[in-house]
């Protein structure tokens, strides 16, 4: 009789603050204004990011846990939130550079740069949901 798999899901929720510019250098001023409205201000705007890293796995015998989720938020931190808290995706941002920074990019960027951190702990990286306002959030699925 084959042993039936228990895969749990745990979410790890953290914050930043960050500011950007959507803007495509190839259009007019009045281009981009049309198309991102005030998010194309050439002062910048920012947000209240929250983000949310779902992984996945089996609960440990010994412990219960898929993954210990103190554990998990400083992996979040220390690969991500440090390198974005109160900074500027277009100029501060190695993994945003040359890209628009959207918020469906920016759930990319991080789910490229959590993942080798989270795999490598015998765990899988499900979901980075990004909420870039109360009425906004992207979800990407690697």
């Amino acid at each position: 009789m084959r042993e039936i798999i228990k895969m749990v899901y745990l979410t790890r929720v953290e914050h930043f603050n960050a500011a950007h510019r959507l803007f495509n250098e190839q259009w007019s001023d009045a281009r981009n204004n049309e198309v991102f409205g005030k998010c194309a201000n050439v002062n910048w705007h920012g947000h209240n990011y929250e983000l949310h890293v779902t992984i996945k796995g089996e609960p440990q015998v010994d412990t219960g846990f898929i993954f210990n989720a103190k554990t998990l938020g400083d992996l979040i931190k220390d690969v991500i939130v440090e390198r974005v808290d109160h900074r500027n995706l277009n100029l501060d941002v190695d993994f945003m550079k040359g890209k628009f920074t959207s918020a469906e990019n920016f759930a990319m960027g991080i789910w490229d740069e959590l993942k080798p951190h989270i795999e490598k702990h015998g765990v899988q990286l499900h979901r980075v949901k990004l909420k870039e306002t109360q009425n906004i959030y992207v979800e990407y699925f690697g």
